[in-house]
């Protein structure tokens, strides 16, 4: 089957080629706020709450959907708390697996619902915000809604649904190449060799696909590049590896809405992936909430320079070493300046959360589990969009955005445009493994002239393996 990646091909733009944004559905209601009722066993509830905490055992519930149009009920999914440090916290956060007991039982295409309560984060909106930023900058990220949640008819508060990294979420945005393996990166994940042996991963990159291999050869070849190959040789390397460009508009991302707690600064929170189309590493980023002004390290995320942003001292290979290589630095610099130019508009950001505040306002000001972390009270919600609360709430949201716009922009060094360098050594080589090439396409999938510049091409192989290049004038 021949597997063709959709591109763009636009002016003198020089793009890259966007992951698919899924729509939509129930399970993601954009213009209200449903209420999900969980119906539990009282002992399984206080054995959940107690003992089984941080066992991860799911136990058996009910849940009751309800909305504008109608009420939907599931039987026998599964129920537990989620999260790491969050796991402490008054307000906790929940996991629903709707094919834990019955194997084929889905909600509108999911397996599992992550119900977040965001116990640190006031405006319960840094979360929703950042998933914004990430699809309209055409990255993979996940879906977000709000929801009132009920446990046993007891109003536990607002949450925020964010869509679960899994099987489902990647045929979404990798279609035809979802079958891959997926690691789910925990703290200490910073990417550095430990050797050929996978037990030496295990503990902080989990394979969460594919898990009867327990295949880790792909990922321990990847670090291998990362760390040992020589310098005159890495630029290439690591593209024959992972998907480069992509992880650097990800990460321009990333530190534009001051995410400290995922790889660069805390080598923790994001998800590698193998895809299938051209068995390249793909990053993804998860767990956004420590976001836009929230610290605990006493640093100004929004002043902090971009181009230096793992802390001193410390390895972060995938990071600085991209950085210290002028092309990737390049593209990293048009990333991040198309991201400022494109999406990051202070005045349409500020209207969007004024706008989701007015919509989530009932939810949140009934929500008494929200003081019961830090003390978050009514006032502090309707403040958090402008105004610092303090401790480690330490910039309003809005002040947040225009402040690391002004700072990046005059962090950010001149765009040079500078040409991919292995570019015709990455040709050769697919021509050596696949054969010929048969056909060159657009985003439609219309055939243009192989020697087309200034766009992101597919070349189709006779073998019917596809590759995606870049030229530039």
């Amino acid at each position: 089957m021949r597997i063709l990646l959709l591109v763009l091909c636009l002016g003198f733009s020089y793009l890259f080629a966007q992951v698919p944004q899924p729509a939509n559905n129930l399970a993601f209601l954009q213009d209200e706020v449903a209420s999900v009722y969980i119906t539990i066993e009282p002992d399984s509830l206080n054995a959940l709450l107690g003992d089984s905490l941080y066992s991860s055992h799911e136990f058996m519930a009910e849940m009751t959907y309800t909305y504008s149009g109608g009420v939907i009920i599931y039987d026998s999914i599964g129920f537990r708390a989620r999260g790491n440090t969050s796991l402490a916290s008054q307000k906790k956060s929940f996991k629903l697996d709707f094919n834990c007991f019955i194997s084929t039982q889905k909600f509108e295409g999911l397996e599992e619902v992550n119900l977040n309560g965001e116990h640190n984060d006031v405006s319960i909106m840094r979360t929703f915000l950042a998933h914004h930023l990430m699809r309209s900058s055409g990255l993979p990220a996940a879906r977000t809604s709000y929801v009132k949640l009920y446990v046993n008819n007891e109003y536990k508060g607002l949450y925020i649904n964010v869509e679960h990294i899994d099987d489902e979420f990647l045929d979404l945005r990798f279609p035809t190449e979802a079958n891959g393996n997926l690691w789910k990166c925990f703290y200490g994940a910073d990417l550095t060799w430990q050797g050929n042996n996978a037990q030496a991963y295990q503990s902080v990159y989990e394979l969460k696909t594919n898990t009867d291999s327990a295949d880790y050869s792909a990922l321990i070849n990847f670090i291998n590049v990362l760390n040992n190959t020589a310098a005159a040789n890495f630029t290439c390397a690591i593209q024959e590896v992972f998907d480069v460009d992509l992880f650097l508009r990800n990460i321009a991302l990333e530190i534009l809405i001051g995410q400290w707690d995922g790889y660069a600064y805390n080598k923790n929170n994001y998800y590698l992936y193998q895809r299938e189309g051209d068995g390249k590493i793909v990053y993804l980023s998860y767990d956004l909430d420590n976001t836009f002004g929230i610290d605990w390290f006493n640093i100004n995320w929004a002043l902090r320079n971009v181009y230096s942003w793992s802390p001193g001292g410390q390895s972060r290979p995938l990071f600085t070493k991209l950085m210290a290589v002028p092309y990737f630095k390049d593209r990293f610099t048009f990333h991040m300046q198309d991201i400022l130019a494109s999406v990051w508009n202070v005045a349409d950001l500020q209207t969007l959360s004024q706008d989701k505040q007015v919509q989530i306002s009932p939810a949140a000001m009934a929500d008494d589990y929200k003081g019961l972390d830090y003390g978050f009270s009514d006032q502090d919600f309707l403040n958090a969009l402008q105004l610092t609360w303090g401790a480690h709430v330490k910039s309003g949201i809005v002040p947040y955005l225009q402040n690391r716009k002004t700072s990046a922009l005059s962090q950010l060094v001149a765009y040079q445009n500078l040409s991919n360098p292995c570019l015709n050594d990455l040709t050769e080589l697919e021509l050596q493994a696949n054969g010929k090439i048969i056909n060159v396409t657009d985003v439609l999938g219309r055939s243009i002239p192989a020697e087309t510049k200034n766009c992101i091409k597919i070349l189709i192989y006779e073998n019917g393996a596809q590759k995606r290049i870049y030229e530039m004038d």
